[in-house]
């Protein structure tokens, strides 16, 4: 199995659960095919310090059919150092979601530039706020 583009994303909430509107929105882009959820961790900090990690599969209140059953098995793509280090940068008392995603919709787009005999030679995401202060400067008379 060939995997298209990987994405780790991480969220850190104001609580320590994810509201009804994020897992509808991730079940909407899976169902639609944009993206295909390799794998989810919960990251929680207690008011104490103390760093706990939660995978997907081991919580019994979760849709698990947000992941892809066929990818189920690939494991280490999300460190230990990666997990440590975002715990680390989180507040007392507090919860980060971390989830390592493939872009389907740019599988189909990659399989049609190698068979053109295309390379990339470019891939990078631009920050909000870069695009943001680009839209205001063009605003400003």
């Amino acid at each position: 199995m060939s995997l298209g583009p990987v994405e780790m994303l991480c969220i850190k909430f104001p609580s320590h659960s994810i509201k009804d509107e994020i897992a509808a929105a991730l079940k909407a882009l899976v169902e639609n095919q944009t993206i295909r959820i390799i794998d989810i961790l919960f990251i929680r900090k207690s008011a104490s310090g103390e760093v706990t990690m939660t995978e997907i599969d081991d919580m019994e209140d979760v849709d698990h059919s947000l992941l892809d059953p066929v990818i189920a098995d690939i494991s280490g793509l999300i460190a230990e150092v990666d997990v440590q280090a975002i715990a680390q940068s989180l507040d007392n008392n507090s919860f980060a979601a971390l989830m390592l995603f493939e872009n389907i919709w740019a599988t189909a787009f990659r399989d049609a530039v190698l068979k053109a005999e295309g390379q990339l030679l470019l891939s990078e995401r631009v920050p909000n706020s870069a695009i943001e202060e680009a839209i205001a400067a063009q605003a400003t008379p």
